[in-house]
């Protein structure tokens, strides 16, 4: 009996695994007040574009955290290709575990993954294990304004009931032990470049996969990109740029 692995079929080989990219990485990191860090973890790091960018820019190891071990590999190889695998090492570990791992971060950088354990889960988690006045750089799906598409507000209703508008992210934040910094939000060619336009023909050619779980998570990534198509630019990615306190 064949196991397929939705995430590794949909996913393998790609480099980037979320809406982003090097320019708005570079343009976060350039956003903090300091740009020296013992420290510097990057939790939920998937295949590590950003890591990568953090590690050259920065110079100094970053720390690539991560449960999907195959990504890790992704990303060791890429290191050693970019000959900067003595600046990137990985952990295959649960992203709230981090705390158990790491007592004093300097710079904790998350994009597109906070959401795996909520929000505020992590921002909370997180704050533990960050040095008071160290640095968190998080990406949160948002909304963006009120007026929202039926169809886009049912997608969420199933897909991210938990989503927040702005204002209340920052609220989190700041509950959470953060001072706020700045926000910012992905520009809509980040979801796309490198991205959905990658990830949309991989996925309509999974929708006869013989295995359902292939096929249904095919189904739901088209799903996805249509409603992203209709959004009115309702919702986005929103970088949370944080200080502890």
């Amino acid at each position: 009996m064949n196991i397929y692995n939705p995430i590794d079929l949909l996913f393998g080989g790609m480099e980037k695994l979320g809406p982003g990219g090097n320019v708005h990485t570079l343009h976060l990191l350039r956003l903090l007040p300091k740009q020296q860090f013992r420290v510097i973890v990057d939790a939920g790091c998937g295949v590590g574009r950003q890591t990568m960018v953090l590690a050259k820019e920065l110079g100094t190891l970053v720390h690539a955290v991560d449960s999907h071990e195959a990504f890790l590999n992704d990303l060791t190889q890429r290191a050693k290709e970019a000959r900067i695998e003595h600046l990137v090492q990985t952990h295959c570990i649960d992203m709230k575990d981090i705390p158990d791992v790491f007592q004093h971060i300097d710079l904790l950088w998350s994009e597109g993954a906070a959401y795996n354990i909520g929000f505020s889960n992590a921002l909370t988690i997180w704050a533990s294990a960050i040095n008071p006045d160290g640095f968190a750089v998080v990406s949160e799906l948002s909304w963006l304004r009120e007026q929202v598409p039926n169809a886009v507000r049912e997608f969420f209703q199933s897909g991210y009931p938990d989503m927040q508008s702005i204002q209340q992210n920052l609220a989190v934040a700041e509950n959470a032990g953060y001072r706020v910094l700045t926000t910012y939000t992905l520009p809509k060619e980040a979801w796309v470049e490198g991205y959905y336009d990658v990830l949309e023909p991989r996925a309509k050619a999974l929708i006869d996969h013989p295995d359902s779980s292939v096929r249904d998570f095919a189904v739901e990534t088209v799903k996805e990109i249509e409603i992203f198509r209709c959004s009115e630019d309702s919702y986005g990615y929103v970088f949370y740029v944080l200080q502890r306190t």
